[in-house]
């Protein structure tokens, strides 16, 4: 009996092992490796959104409170409604000292692009020499460390003085606190070109035209551009100053001028704007950084 019950189990054996897989389907699984795969942009993006909220809230927080215990200082909210009737309309000129934001905005960057521009135009080409020929750069080292901690208001009525005009005289401004970064770094960065480089260069008796576009210039720029993103930070920062006490069309003046109206509101969302201004412009040179250091490397 036993042997003939083997018999028909072997005799089945081969039809279900030959069955279509299909005929026995497998119990699903729970999609639980494809659920954490599809929370991890979210849990990357609570992680980087949150501290910042974190601390834009507690500086609300804090402006609330000052705001409750001064009748004079707007609230956060009196402040958001004042911004909402400001940027309706930032480019209305109705007189040459009644103007939007947006006009005032763009006459600081202006100046702050002409003396800028100027800077770079001057330090960066003396910042090459410095670095390059000693003598030079025993020349300048003295006047370099006497100049530098001077405060570029106090060149304000220097230029005054010589360029009789408000204008030029925040223009000068910005050159003199722009080219300080500008000279430094760029002798730095030629001056920490490795040596081997130099004799290599000597050696093929290369000119001094190709030493310094194909040696120097390479190896020296990050260097070029910390120095631009420096000094366009603090060109930034100086043309506000300037401008309070110069007068005219500009971010500053427009400050100053909301001061003297006690509208403190304006006087906040300026600061906001000045903050936002000054962040990308610094985002965008590092940016140009970025790309021209990954050009370099590819190069």
């Amino acid at each position: 009996m036993s042997a003939i019950l083997k018999s028909e189990v072997h005799e089945q054996l081969p039809a279900v092992a030959s069955a279509d897989p299909k005929a026995f389907p497998r119990p699903a699984r729970k999609p639980v490796a494809a659920a954490a795969r599809g929370m991890q942009p979210v849990a990357a993006a609570v992680k980087f959104l949150l501290p910042p909220l974190v601390g834009i809230a507690l500086v609300l927080l804090v402006w609330q409170a000052i705001a409750a215990r001064n009748s004079a200082f707007p609230t956060p909210l009196a402040t958001f409604r004042e911004a909402l009737v400001l940027f309706a309309d930032p480019f209305y000129r109705n007189s040459p000292n009644d103007q939007g934001i947006g006009w005032n905005v763009l006459a600081s960057l202006k100046r702050v692009g002409v003396g800028f521009g100027l800077a770079a135009l001057v330090g960066i080409p003396l910042g090459f020499i410095i670095g390059r020929v000693q003598f030079v750069g025993r020349m300048f080292g003295p006047i370099i460390s006497l100049l530098k901690p001077v405060s570029p208001l106090a060149w304000l009525p220097i230029g005054l003085l010589v360029f009789k005009s408000a204008d030029p005289a925040a223009i000068w401004s910005i050159f003199i606190c722009s080219i300080w970064p500008m000279v430094i770094n760029t002798a730095v960065g030629v001056q920490r070109v490795p040596q081997d480089y130099m004799n290599v260069a000597r050696v093929l008796n290369l000119s001094e035209w190709k030493v310094l576009t194909k040696i120097l210039l390479p190896s020296a720029l990050p260097y070029i551009l910390t120095g631009i993103r420096l000094a366009i930070g603090t060109a930034w920062l100086v043309i506000v100053a300037a401008e309070m006490l110069t007068g005219g069309v500009g971010i500053g003046f427009w400050v100053w001028d909301e001061w003297n109206n006690l509208n403190v509101s304006h006087i906040i969302i300026a600061i906001v704007i000045i903050g936002v201004v000054g962040l990308l412009l610094e985002q965008a040179l590092m940016a140009l950084a970025r790309a021209l250091t990954h050009e370099q490397v590819a190069n």
